[in-house]
């Protein structure tokens, strides 16, 4: 069974490659700035939760995560073929709010702000 280093160093590699490979995609769905935010292996290698950040409304994500999970036997096939693993995990596209939600913290902080100030 593979250790806690070696998961972190494969979640980096599927990080990496799926971030290049994206960019590569033809679908009219995965459109926009998509960033991959990180990525979750479990410890036999049988899955990979990657998360997404979209930029924009909210709403634009659920199309993305589409094109996404359509493209994700092509992503796994080509993963399988630039990373030396014995078993290419599966590919799971979970939206990340995080960015989105820390973008409106800093926007509620700025409010206040301006408004402290006399």
């Amino acid at each position: 069974m593979p250790n806690n280093n070696r998961i972190q160093k494969i979640s980096e590699d599927i990080l990496r490659e799926l971030s290049r490979l994206i960019s590569t995609l033809k679908d009219p769905r995965v459109k926009g700035l998509v960033s991959l935010t990180h990525v979750e292996v479990t410890k036999d290698l049988e899955f990979a939760k990657v998360y997404v950040s979209v930029l924009g409304e909210q709403s634009d994500a659920k199309p993305v995560l589409e094109g996404l999970t359509s493209a994700s036997g092509f992503l796994r096939r080509e993963l399988a073929a630039s990373l030396s693993l014995r078993r290419t995990p599966r590919l799971d596209f979970i939206a990340d709010t995080s960015l989105a939600h820390g973008a409106r913290i800093h926007q509620l902080l700025s409010e206040m702000e301006k408004n402290d100030v006399p």
